[in-house]
């Protein structure tokens, strides 16, 4: 996929169970609307085959050592030569309308804007965790960065994710690209009417208690910049 219009970037820490769905899901679009994108998928510190599986589908990989989320999405941006940026997490699997319909948006002059994501738990306890989460997000403007997107111009302007944060980053980032696109009367939309399906590894994989320790309000917002606090949370789940 290349072209100066859009890029795509993919945070990949030991995904190559994952990025097919992902990458496959481009792919399928780029065949459907005949649109073309540049994608990149920025191997963090992989220990797994990511970057040879990412590399197999012929998009750009690039490298990131620092395990911090923030850091490894702004890698990326640095790296892109799009016009306006679509940042995705490696382990989801993307409507087929997810890129046109933020590249309508951004055509019809939003700054950025994100889709939100659908969660499927197994468990009764964690798909109540994540209902309580789309209720907060539907209530306060908030979005998750499974799938957020933004002109280039506009990433710029407001610096980019924050690396001094391990947790959180996605949403502060939003915040301040919405300040933005109010300044620049640029609108920064939320694409209700779609879905992003994340895997629901942790989900499945920890306890409910567990959970509901990790992604509580009050845990959500606790030191945000220790490494040390969120180790857990970025070690891989893959199983």
């Amino acid at each position: 996929m290349t072209s100066p219009g859009l890029t795509v970037v993919i945070p990949a820490h030991n995904e190559a169970a994952y990025l097919p769905t992902v990458l496959a899901s481009l792919e399928r679009w780029q065949e459907i609307s005949s649109e073309r994108g540049e994608v990149i998928v920025v191997d963090n510190a992989s220990t797994d085959a990511t970057a040879d599986m990412a590399a197999s589908f012929g998009v750009r990989v690039i490298s990131e050592t620092v395990r911090n989320i923030g850091r490894v999405r702004n890698t990326g941006a640095a790296a892109a030569e799009g016009r306006w940026l679509f940042f995705t997490d490696a382990d989801v699997a993307l409507p087929m309308e997810a890129i046109t319909a933020a590249a309508t948006a951004v055509d019809n002059g939003a700054a950025g804007g994100a889709i939100p994501p659908l969660y499927t738990p197994k468990r009764l306890g964690a798909r109540l965790l994540c209902a309580y989460w789309d209720h907060y997000r539907t209530n306060h403007g908030g979005a998750q960065g499974v799938a957020q997107f933004a002109t280039a111009a506009a990433f710029q302007a407001v610096g980019g994710y924050r690396d001094d944060l391990f947790m959180s980053e996605d949403v502060e980032f939003f915040d301040r690209l919405t300040a933005h696109g109010r300044i620049k009367n640029a609108p920064v939309v939320i694409l209700d009417e779609l879905r992003v399906r994340p895997s629901t590894r942790r989900y499945d994989q920890w306890s409910s208690l567990r959970m509901l320790w990790w992604q509580n309000p009050v845990t959500a917002r606790l030191r945000l910049n220790s490494p040390r606090m969120w180790r857990h949370w970025y070690q891989t789940t893959v199983r």
